[in-house]
């Protein structure tokens, strides 16, 4: 592995550890822009796991239906936290895999026919994975007085 891939593995470990720390302490059904808090939750999971490699090249996770990743649109499924959780398992054991068959070269490069590098994709999922456990946090913190536990890095 290169340096830029051991960093990028590094930091990720701990964005992880942050959504999984906001599902352990969040009120699930509370409201946040109308809906549910667990939309939100696997609207934040299900952008990590189909952006973070290739979004061209993704296959919906079993329980997903049509328009389940936008919090405003209704859906017949509801995911327990045990599930959301399990996902977020998967999604991150899937991102390290791929984060460890990647060197740095391969970062500046596009996935066939997407248009976004290696290293497009990556940021923009940690800004987005961040910015959706910040916001339950907030909720969280909101509603109960208590800011959530937050990992710095890969060893929290």
């Amino acid at each position: 592995m290169n340096e830029l891939c051991k960093i990028i593995r590094e930091t990720v470990i701990p964005n992880f550890a942050n959504i999984r720390s906001s599902i352990q302490t969040y009120n699930r059904d509370s409201l946040c822009c109308g809906s549910p808090s667990w939309r939100w939750v696997y609207h934040a999971l299900h952008s990590a796991d189909k952006w973070f490699i290739d979004p061209f090249v993704y296959e919906e996770p079993p329980f997903h239906e049509a328009g389940m990743d936008d919090p405003d649109q209704p859906t017949s499924v509801v995911l327990t936290d045990e599930e959301l959780l399990s996902y977020l398992d998967r999604i991150e054991q899937k991102t390290l895999g791929y984060i460890d068959s990647l060197t740095d070269e391969m970062l500046y490069e596009c996935p066939e026919n997407c248009p976004f590098t290696r290293m497009e994709l990556v940021l923009r999922q940690f800004r987005h994975l961040s910015f959706h456990t910040g916001m339950l946090n907030g909720q969280t913190a909101a509603e109960t007085g208590i800011f959530t536990e937050w990992h710095s890095n890969a060893q929290s």
